[in-house]
């Protein structure tokens, strides 16, 4: 999906309000879906939170059967209160956080470790005994290179570190639109 710079803004505004919506009744604006057709695409997303460049909260859907707006208006609400990792954000902390929007596209099957391309690539493990998923930016953010991404992937999972040496692990691959408060504000 290609998103515009206005796509991106409306889905920044979006997640911002619907977490200040916790602390205080906030109006979140819809935009005209016949104007912003993308708004009202089915795609999975995940919002990530950060203070001070450090992980405050991540949570996503791979898939969604709702608008992309809506998607990520409830990925935010819950990155904010519904990451088992952290605590519920206070709203003192909220006037510190910065937002980014994750846009994945479609899982398709991984054939090959080989296929997998750092930066590009999110991943999703399947196996029976744990499921994973690691955007495709994590690996840049840690400077992880590919053996320390399935490494991350299978430990993500709850999966033996070094499985994914032993065999090829049922991973999906999806590649993601990814766009932060920070880039889209900070450019005007």
């Amino acid at each position: 999906m290609e998103l515009t710079i206005e796509d991106k803004k409306i889905l920044l505004i979006a997640a911002r309000n619907s977490i200040k919506n916790i602390f205080k009744r906030t109006l979140v604006n819809k935009p005209d879906f016949e104007l912003f057709t993308n708004m009202k695409q089915k795609a999975g997303a995940f919002v990530t939170l950060t203070i001070n460049n450090r992980l405050r909260g991540c949570i996503g859907f791979i898939f969604s059967d709702n608008y992309l707006f809506d998607t990520v208006c409830t990925a935010a609400v819950e990155a904010a209160v519904g990451d088992p990792r952290f605590p519920i954000l206070s709203e003192k902390e909220f006037n510190h956080i910065q937002i980014e929007v994750s846009v994945l596209s479609p899982p398709f099957k991984m054939n090959s470790y080989e296929e997998i391309i750092i930066g590009k690539h999110g991943l999703i493990v399947d196996e029976k005994e744990g499921k994973g998923l690691l955007l495709p930016q994590v690996p840049i953010e840690h400077n992880m290179d590919k053996d320390e991404y399935l490494t991350s992937l299978c430990r993500k999972a709850g999966l033996r570190s070094n499985l994914w040496k032993e065999k090829l692990l049922n991973i999906k691959m999806f590649t993601a639109t990814v766009f932060s408060e920070k880039e889209v504000f900070n450019n005007e």
